[in-house]
């Protein structure tokens, strides 16, 4: 394995967890909503993929002189009074979108609990690993995609013998991307840490910026929602198959050469993730060895379109879902017979071509037709979280934690997601966890590590160094 890639391993534990205590937490002053009344939801919120509970966990090494559950519960009352929607509760409207509805007895949930276990018994804190799911706190009926009438944040905090403990969070995707979560964090975290509220920016709901166009105006084919025919084994070889979750540390290193490799030329830009993106999908499609050859294929990412939003812009503190899917297309063939610079030419105009317009194509989309069920067909998609401060946002008053990040991909095994590295002197590493069948563990793992130079058409006087086939 090349020395710029390292594949992570973790250990297959059990967590016995006690549950000591929950509780609702309700917001500590008044809120400018009354019970009875409802909040509008944008069609960017209402998306199918936004339908979804978001899980996360945070370790941290000692709890040190202040007590745990009162600091992390009296700190979320405060936030809950500028961030009020998330004491409220999801409910369909007539014409099927939800809205966040507001009645007695609601608020988020805390949950306390402990385990008779040290932090070290659950081995390397660095990877994620799907054992620590008990450190997320369910509901025993709960179902799956359940969001109705449920609390909108939940937080279960678990207490190790060591003095160490765990923030198992939920927060419901329908009211903040990632970027929005990182604004509630880092809000609760800095009001535990100094002991009053800090709302800064001071956020901002405004769900009404994306209403739709009246008539509604769909300018594009939006791809990245249609239903594909999938002629191909893919879906069929992950669906039969226990998925793997398999976890790389990509140092910062391999990322430039990557960079380098995927750049066509001096003038076509070529960003980290552009080259990444391709050269996951390449290999994943070559390890699961999808046939037939001219079936199309799909990679869809998410794009944060903030910075597109200029007539008018965002207010400051919006931390709504602001975010379009790209879509990728291309055969098996060209994917395994291609160059990396041709696939990574591919994911830059799909990124690219996320412009204001094609945001408020895409709220006009939602409006006419909006999809009840997710479709994973013959697809891979990718999510980056590195761009997310998941360290630096979450300092209750205990430190960074040591690890930040979500937990099981195995639910989603045509997901693949970019974590940021934990540790403070990661020199720009990067990791990399996605699931696969069993069979195309090894060949996944030989594939990202090894380039065809002459495919990709690298210079060999180039200071990087070239891994042959």
């Amino acid at each position: 394995m090349s020395p710029w890639i390292q594949e992570l391993h973790f250990p297959r534990l059990e967590i016995p967890i006690t549950i000591d205590h929950m509780s609702s937490v309700m917001p500590a002053g008044p809120i400018p909503i009354a019970h009875g009344q409802s909040l509008y939801l944008s069609n960017l919120d209402n998306m199918i993929g936004s339908r979804v509970f978001t899980p996360t966990v945070y370790f941290y090494s000692s709890n040190h002189h202040k007590p745990v559950m009162k600091t992390l519960r009296n700190a979320l009352s405060c936030v809950l009074v500028p961030y009020y929607p998330f004491s409220g509760r999801l409910r369909e409207t007539k014409n099927g979108k939800l809205e966040v509805f507001f009645g007695p007895d609601q608020g988020a949930l805390m949950v306390e609990a402990h385990a008779e276990m040290v932090l070290a018994d659950l081995g390397d804190l660095s990877v994620p690993n799907p054992a620590w799911i008990p450190l997320i706190f369910r509901f025993p009926d709960e179902e799956p995609y359940q969001l109705l009438d449920m609390p909108l944040l939940i937080a279960q905090v678990t207490l190790f013998s060591c003095g160490g403990f765990s923030i198992g969070l939920r927060l419901c995707h329908c009211l903040c991307d990632g970027l929005g979560a990182m604004q509630l964090i880092r809000s609760w975290a800095a009001t535990a840490k100094e002991g009053e509220l800090v709302a800064d920016p001071e956020p901002c709901w405004d769900r009404e910026f994306f209403k739709p166009r009246e008539p509604p105006l769909v300018k594009f084919p939006h791809i990245e929602f249609m239903r594909i025919e999938d002629r191909s084994s893919l879906t069929k070889s992950i669906s039969q198959a226990q998925p793997i979750q398999k976890c790389y540390r990509i140092s910062h290193k391999f990322q430039s050469w990557l960079k380098t490799v995927a750049q066509k030329d001096e003038i076509t830009s070529c960003s980290t993730f552009d080259a990444m993106a391709a050269h996951i999908w390449r290999s994943w499609v070559k390890a699961l060895d999808v046939k037939p050859l001219d079936c199309e294929l799909r990679l869809s990412f998410s794009v944060n379109a903030r910075q597109k939003l200029k007539n008018p812009p965002l207010k400051d503190g919006f931390y709504g879902n602001v975010v379009c899917v790209a879509c990728v297309t291309s055969t098996v063939s060209n994917l395994i017979n291609g160059s990396l610079s041709d696939t990574a030419c591919l994911v830059r105009e799909a990124q690219m071509g996320i412009t204001e317009e094609y945001v408020k194509s895409t709220v006009d989309y939602v409006e006419v037709d909006m999809l009840r069920r997710l479709e994973f067909g013959g697809k891979l998609t990718i999510t980056q979280w590195t761009r997310f401060s998941l360290y630096e946002s979450a300092d209750f008053g205990w430190g960074r934690p040591i690890y930040a990040g979500p937990i099981d991909l195995t639910p989603t095994p045509q997901v693949c997601v970019f974590l940021p590295e934990g540790e403070a002197d990661s020199g720009g590493a990067m990791v990399v966890c996605l699931c696969l069948p069993e069979f195309a563990t090894d060949n996944f793992t030989r594939f990202f590590n090894l380039i065809d130079s002459e495919k990709e058409n690298v210079d060999a006087s180039k200071s990087w160094p070239v891994f042959l086939k």
